[in-house]
């Protein structure tokens, strides 16, 4: 069985999808239809752009979601999942390449998210820390110790676990884990994603999610919010919304999609952070780039 994983924010690199531009005119069509409906050309900013212009979460996002959804679309025949999931944003892509939503609309609620959470992100002075080597339960106490906005975020894989809060809360989690021997080190990213911080975003993106038409999905989608396979589209609806402020829960996402029969692992998109996370779990699990 197939599962196909889809990137989220991090995994962008400049030149990114430049090479599916220039040789497949299904991709040139696309990522052009992606510049319309933005209304500015993306295109520029992920082929030739700054790092500082491709790091906005109002590029980052639809930027990482037309290339893994375009490089899904131009494999055609040969793109067969038995499963999908989406590291955070990616769960977008994860959708549109499920069927659950057109390509249009998923590029449209990607902005709209990526626009709601930037404006999220510039109310309070807020960030992210990544730490390593803790049991996720061990981490799950000392944020529930903080008397601060301080949760865990990213269930990345065994031994990594992301960390989101306000600026003091992050401060006073790295200090804990540093005193204790462990490795925090803060991520350079613009706000605390999936986390109370974003109650803002999710109230903004729950409208336009209830607006969007979604269609019954060919395969299940193991959602960030519950780690399983969902094909109700209410409950994908509901799931998506809640994602803004909830953990992504990677490593149970995958543990189950293993543990559901998964026999081949292929990330869509820029990079292979996912297929690193995995190997963390079975190191023998057979990877693969689209």
């Amino acid at each position: 069985m197939k599962a196909y994983v889809f990137p989220g924010q991090g995994a962008q690199f400049i030149g990114m999808g430049k090479d599916l531009y220039d040789t497949s005119p299904l991709a040139k069509e696309l990522f052009e239809k992606g510049n319309e409906i933005l209304g500015f050309r993306i295109t520029d900013l992920m082929f030739e752009g700054t790092e500082e212009d491709l790091k906005q979460t109002k590029v980052t996002q639809p930027a990482i979601f037309l290339h893994s959804v375009i490089l899904a679309k131009t494999l055609g025949t040969d793109f067969q999942p038995a499963m999908v999931a989406g590291h955070s944003l990616g769960e977008f892509s994860a959708l549109v390449a499920n069927g659950a939503l057109t390509f249009e609309d998923g590029l449209k609620l990607v902005y709209k998210r990526a626009l709601a959470m930037q404006k999220a992100c510039e109310i309070k002075p807020s960030g992210m820390a990544a730490v390593l080597g803790v049991d996720d339960h061990v981490v799950e106490e000392i944020c529930a110790s903080i008397d601060d906005i301080i949760v865990p975020a990213n269930y990345n894989t065994i031994g990594q676990l992301v960390v989101s809060g306000s600026m003091t809360g992050v401060d006073k989690a790295v200090e804990k884990f540093t005193e204790m021997g462990a490795k925090a080190i803060k991520l350079n990213v613009g706000g605390a994603f999936h986390s109370p911080l974003m109650e803002p975003a999710r109230e903004e993106l729950a409208a336009a999610i209830e607006s969007t038409t979604f269609s019954k999905p060919i395969c299940p989608v193991y959602q960030n919010v519950t780690a399983k396979p969902v094909t109700d589209i209410n409950e994908i609806k509901k799931n998506l919304v809640a994602q803004l402020t909830a953990p992504v829960r990677w490593t149970q996402i995958m543990q189950n999609m293993l543990a559901d029969g998964a026999s081949e692992y292929i990330e869509v998109g820029p990079g292979k952070v996912l297929q690193g996370l995995l190997k963390k779990i079975d190191r023998k699990f057979p990877t693969l780039s689209a």
